[in-house]
């Protein structure tokens, strides 16, 4: 097998198994706007359903490697992905080519087992395996870039077309601009192979005003295939002209043009095409066959909401009994849904009031969410209060292990941090580990461990002996170099004058050293560096020119850029309590290591709520945080699910949807 874009696009018989799979195979369907009638499901009948699955059954066993993933993909997407585990699972364990093995971590992970995007992430970052283009596509389908580094490597090397191509459609959909620049580009390219590579992407990526360009290129390319692809890129952004080729290429006897516009006419909810896509489950190619299934299961189903939907919504809203739900984390489960945890605190809303950790969870993005569950009872003297979520470092590519950091209060001079462990997303846990093995007032506050790219975990901690008689707090990390079996605690600390350095987050930097970022009393953002992982750190310092409350900021590396984004209450009133009102709730981005920060946005600026200790992660393609969102009038804590596309951080202010 080949891994050149001449080669593989001219024979036709291999095409499948090539580069375009991942383009073409169940990329994200077009948007359509909620009053467009294509939006609502077709009602296909139930027998033509029935027949749908026929095939796909019969295409997913098919002696035909890469039909049977095809067909995979295609069951999966209809609800039976057991079927599929159970085929592929002990496949895997046997498949020593690189490419299968990406075709069928892929289809496993897209199940709900997404451990197996490890197995791509392996194959990405060897330089020497088969299987990279592989990797990049099969990561780009189910919009997974990990924390980025791999996929942003594989983008920068350059020396081959074609994993660059699948590189930059990964961190374009996830809000890379500068890898749709270069897809742009690629339009005109004078081989014919890759500029429809790139049509095909910015077709899935792009939005109406890539049509005139799309079109423009269209007039130079001569093969009839490649031809063909910038109609379908056409068609994803409702052209009509586009779609009344694809329409007509359903007819057409090249196996591949055919097999592609029958996927195309799914993803583009081309509701003109059913007739034609029913008479294509009996075509001799089983490919298009698989295809036209696909795509009238797909057309039979609602389409994904418009991408640039901003999702707003309280999740635990305060009460009399519980007026306060703050410090939170949110993650994504194996099968794709969200759990969103934070501290649930009874009768008031002091810090030590009687508290513990309660999770929902969200099948459709946080648009709505389940009953509550209890994740960490109250068993301190006082509270437990405070949560992370992250995903451990693996020792295999198969199962994930779920890490939830919280502390048990067991009075003022003693608050304990432990980890404990889930390998069931989070239905139950281990028996707790202690990280705090320092006696007095150790507090890890919400969504804080940052794992380093040697595996090292890093859990930023404030620490004072009495947070009543003494409360003046110093800052240093508690590590981990085997999974979160055993910590240990950095022999650096650092201070700052008045009440001291408090509420730290950490971030590795692009050259290796960790920033890490402190609430003060000084009307600033500290700072100070490590060049030895969390052990010892810096003289202190501050982070730009930027002004802030008494209040945490949150710190995190946007994954398809590489660049900071900052997340923080951009006030200061010297003579107010905390230094001023935690709002407004501003976002910014720093492409220099936090040296300067630019793309200044509001996520919120009610002056009437204050909103702190957020949460911050990266989902696919957008930014998702919780936070707390305080009524002034009640006093009560609320707290706010936010998701945004990570483009909306790098728009200017007065563009804000």
């Amino acid at each position: 097998m080949t891994n050149s874009l001449t080669q593989t696009l001219i024979r036709p018989a291999r095409f499948f198994v090539t580069l375009m799979t991942a383009i073409v195979l169940f990329t994200p369907p077009a948007q359509t706007t909620e009053k467009s009638p294509e939006s609502k499901p077709y009602p296909l009948a139930a027998a033509v359903r029935e027949k749908c699955l026929m095939v796909i059954r019969e295409g997913l066993h098919s002696d035909e490697f890469w039909p049977s993933i095809h067909a995979a993909e295609a069951l999966t997407i209809t609800g039976n992905g057991n079927e599929v585990r159970e085929l592929l699972e002990p496949m895997l364990e046997t498949e020593t080519d690189d490419q299968k093995r990406c075709g069928l971590a892929r289809e496993i992970a897209r199940t709900g087992d997404r451990g197996r995007d490890r197995v791509m992430f392996r194959i990405l970052e060897n330089t020497e395996s088969n299987g990279r283009i592989h990797a990049a596509e099969s990561l780009y389908k189910l919009k997974s870039i990990g924390d980025g580094e791999a996929m942003r490597q594989a983008f920068a090397e350059g020396k081959e077309e074609a994993l660059r191509l699948m590189a930059a459609a990964a961190l374009g959909q996830s809000g890379n601009s500068n890898a749709l620049i270069y897809l742009r580009s690629k339009l005109h390219d004078e081989n014919p192979e890759v500029s429809m590579v790139a049509a095909w992407v910015i077709g899935r990526l792009g939005d109406v005003r890539d049509a005139k360009e799309l079109r423009a290129a269209a007039e130079n390319v001569k093969m009839p295939l490649a031809r063909a692809f910038f109609e379908y890129a056409l068609a994803q952004l409702r052209d009509e002209q586009g779609q009344q080729t694809l329409l007509k290429n359903l007819t057409n006897e090249d196996d591949a043009v055919r097999t592609y516009a029958a996927d195309v006419a799914g993803s583009a909810r081309l509701f003109k095409a059913v007739p034609e896509l029913i008479r294509l489950l009996d075509d001799d190619a089983v490919d298009c066959r698989i295809r036209a299934a696909q795509s009238l299961i797909m057309l039979s189903q609602p389409s994904l909401p418009p991408p640039h939907e901003d999702i707003s919504v309280i999740v635990y809203e305060a009460s009399q009994a519980n007026p306060r739900y703050t410090e939170g984390s949110v993650i994504e489960l194996n099968n794709g849904d969200l759990l969103n945890a934070v501290t649930e605190f009874s009768e008031t809303t002091s810090d030590f009031a009687h508290a513990r950790i309660i999770g929902k969870t969200s099948s459709d993005g946080g648009r709505s969410w389940s009953e509550t569950q209890e994740l960490q009872r109250d068993i301190g003297k006082l509270n437990v209060l405070g949560t992370t979520l992250r995903w451990l470092p693996g020792e295999t590519e198969s199962k994930r292990t779920l890490g939830m950091i919280y502390n048990i209060t067991q009075g003022y001079d003693s608050i304990q941090v432990f980890l404990k462990t889930s390998t069931d997303d989070g239905v139950s846990f281990g028996e707790p580990v202690l990280v705090s093995n320092f006696p007095g007032y150790n507090i890890v506050v919400s969504d804080r461990m940052t794992i380093l790219k040697s595996g090292r975990i890093l859990l930023p901690c404030s620490y004072t002996t009495d947070i009543i008689k003494v409360n003046h707090m110093v800052c240093f990390c508690y590590y981990s170099d085997d999974r979160g079996k055993t910590w240990q605690k950095g022999s650096g600390e650092v201070d700052l004058p008045k009440r001291g350095a408090m509420e730290p987050d950490v971030v590795e930097l692009r050259d290796g050293r960790i920033l890490m970022i402190m609430r003060n009393q000084l009307g600033t953002i500290s700072t100070s560096y490590s060049r030895d992982a969390g052990e010892t750190w810096s003289d202190p310092g501050t982070l730009a020119d930027l002004q802030a409350p008494e209040s945490p900021a949150t710190l995190r590396t946007i994954p398809s850029t590489g660049d900071l984004l900052l997340v923080w209450n951009e006030t200061y009133d010297p003579h107010a309590d905390h230094g001023g009102a935690r709002t407004p709730l501003t976002a910014a981005i720093s492409t220099d290591d936090g040296s300067t920060w630019e793309h200044k946005r509001q996520l919120e600026s009610d002056a009437t709520r204050t909103y702190a200790y957020t949460s911050l992660t990266f989902i696919g393609d957008r930014a998702v945080l919780s936070y707390w969102d305080e009524d002034r009038k009640t006093g009560r804590y609320s707290s706010r699910f936010r998701s945004l596309p990570v483009s909306w951080f790098y728009e200017d202010e007065h563009s804000s949807n």
